[in-house]
């Protein structure tokens, strides 16, 4: 349990329920108070969160016990749940990421130390039941989406054709969309919003509190509704508690917000009025990764098998002077599923910071607006038109050209026997 999702669901005054088979990570969570309530079974989490609906107040709630013993308590008992989405670590779903049905969280351990053959086997018997009960609920008007995390491939690889799209293999993406089909990437990405990271090096509240302010002083609200609720996010940090460790905050932006932010706080350091910062981002961002189940799955013009963008982002960041630059496979949706490149900066208050900051962090994210623009994505074409309007002499992105689909392929009937 990471936590993010109960906490997520009271900002969002929503009433969720984060099941969890690790009570320890149950246990550390109700501490730091991102969770609110426990259930041990599946009838009591489903009690607790009707009567907070009831009640209409946001409420996070976490189930000790496994995801699926919970669905199929609820697709039996015929109780509606809007959304559903599952973030089990099934890019290791063979070696402790995903834990079988009907065992506990202890025999799980056991079992992965002594008959990995019989874990196998339990995992993909859980994984066809867990599927099962997904397609139960969403028939009767569940929003199920993928978080990117394997899932759907790991069922599939179980021996579930079925959740295939062209029913045959994964080359086409599976039935239900990666949440970047339906929402982070026509809603986010395509424009170059992504998450924003800092990280306060003196170690001091201050200094964050200070960031926060230098950051909606950055925003304006009024252009776009992703601004206001990004607006709103960095307004409301400090009330919703969301430090648990280092001063550090993320706030989804675009190039030029993520620009404004930076030099605000270069400035800020400048001047003295806070320690050093150290900016950079989630590797699950606009540019930074390339991810056919994830991060690149709104791509639709074949290219989104490729590695090309986290390198060349990685190696333009580099050349223009981040202080720490990374290039890895895997993270998030496993091994040999995903190229992720990684950079930070430090903000030190000097003007060749200034400098890096208006070359590297624009090259960061438009190289993958750039990207989802040659795919034709309306949003990516009108934000990548608006950039050469506004960067011209300076910075261009080709914009690409148009066809009618119907044309084309009456031509290649026409031509190519």
């Amino acid at each position: 349990m990471s936590g993010a999702q109960g906490k997520a669901a009271e900002i969002a005054h929503a009433v969720a329920i984060v099941a969890e088979v690790d009570k320890s990570r149950i246990d550390t969570r109700m501490e730091q108070g991102w969770i609110k309530k426990c259930a041990e079974t599946p009838e009591e989490s489903i009690r607790l969160a009707k009567e907070s609906m009831e009640r209409k107040e946001a409420m996070s709630i976490a189930y000790h016990g496994n995801i699926v013993d919970l669905l199929e308590y609820a697709s039996a008992e015929r109780i509606h749940i809007d959304l559903l989405s599952d973030q089990t670590s099934c890019h290791n779903v063979y070696n402790g990421g995903y834990c079988p049905v009907g065992i506990t969280f202890e025999e799980r351990t056991r079992l992965l130390q002594e008959d990995q053959t019989k874990f196998r086997k339990l995992v993909d018997e859980t994984l066809v039941r867990h599927f099962n009960a997904i397609k139960g609920l969403v028939a009767e008007g569940t929003y199920f989406f993928d978080y990117g995390n394997a899932f759907m491939k790991s069922v599939f690889d179980a021996g579930v054709t079925e959740i295939s799209k062209n029913g045959r293999d994964d080359k086409d993406g599976f039935i239900w969309p990666s949440y970047v089909e339906d929402i982070m990437g026509p809603m986010l990405f395509d424009y170059g919003y992504g998450p924003f990271r800092w990280v306060c090096l003196s170690g001091k509240h201050e200094d964050l509190k200070a960031t926060d302010r230098a950051a909606m002083e950055a925003i304006d609200p009024e252009r776009r509704y992703q601004d206001r609720d990004n607006y709103n996010w960095i307004r409301d940090a400090e009330k919703n508690q969301l430090v648990v460790g280092t001063e550090a905050r993320i706030l989804y932006q675009d190039a030029q917000g993520r620009i404004d932010i930076a030099l605000k706080f270069n400035q800020l350091v400048r001047e003295g009025k806070i320690g050093p910062v150290m900016i950079g981002r989630d590797h699950h961002d606009v540019s930074g990764t390339d991810s056919p189940f994830r991060e690149t799955s709104n791509i639709k013009d074949g290219s989104n098998v490729t590695a090309d963008m986290a390198v060349q982002c990685y190696a333009g960041n580099a050349a223009r002077g981040m202080s720490l630059i990374a290039l890895h496979n895997g993270g998030g949706t496993g091994i040999g599923k995903a190229i992720n490149g990684g950079f930070g900066l430090v903000l030190d208050g000097s003007e060749l910071v200034d400098d890096i900051i208006r070359s590297a962090i624009s090259w960061d994210v438009m190289g993958g607006v750039a990207r989802r623009n040659w795919a034709r994505n309306e949003h990516s074409m009108e934000t990548s038109i608006a950039f050469n309007k506004e960067k011209n002499g300076s910075d261009h992105i080709t914009i690409p050209y148009l066809t009618d689909d119907e044309a084309v392929k009456r031509a290649v009937e026409k031509y190519v026997k």
